[in-house]
């Protein structure tokens, strides 16, 4: 399996932030532009799911990006992968939470080559993207949008080399943590 597309996921409220994670300024562009180009630069078809309020904005700054809008983003995380799969259809694909920026080029070229629903690891704790195969998109495709991806696959772990994997962009203390490590992303 090589996956060749991701899905950026940018659909969430963003309530505790108080602002969309998604256009959080990091250095010169956006938390979203910053994933996007990482993604790119490993040669994925990147599709970007957000909820109606956003779209205009990541679509002005990514105007040859694919935005899509998942019209229920309230009803869960898997909702709005479910839209991200329906657009690109039934294939391997990488998750990739907009939220969670701490991964490396590196760590995106390795889960592309997996063959089974892989997730990063760094000192014993998981992280993000997420590498699906095909078979776990037909699962998703199935669920309630409310069920977590946790219920809905078993992803194994592959041991990576990123110090910042667990940043989890929810606080402003995170994006805070996030300006400090910003240039080793």
């Amino acid at each position: 399996m090589v996956a060749n597309s991701a899905i950026i996921l940018a659909a969430g409220a963003s309530e505790r932030l108080g602002t969309h994670k998604a256009l959080v300024e990091v250095g010169n562009q956006t938390l979203i532009e910053s994933i996007f180009n990482r993604l790119e630069r490993a040669n994925l078809e990147v599709t970007i799911v957000t909820r109606g309020s956003l779209a205009n904005s990541i679509q002005a700054l990514l105007p040859e990006s694919n935005v899509i809008v998942n019209p229920n983003p309230e009803l869960g995380r898997t909702g709005t992968i479910q839209c991200g799969i329906n657009e690109i259809g039934i294939c391997p694909v990488l998750i990739v939470p907009v939220d969670r920026p701490g991964f490396s080029l590196e760590t995106v070229n390795l889960l592309r080559r997996m063959e089974t629903a892989t997730a990063p690891e760094y000192n014993g704790k998981g992280g993000h993207p997420i590498a699906l195969t095909s078979q776990d998109c037909e699962a998703i495709l199935k669920s309630r949008p409310d069920v977590p991806l946790r219920d809905l696959i078993n992803t194994s772990r592959i041991e990576v080399n990123d110090p910042h994997l667990h940043l989890n962009i929810d606080t402003p203390s995170d994006v805070q943590q996030l300006l400090r490590v910003a240039d080793s992303l």
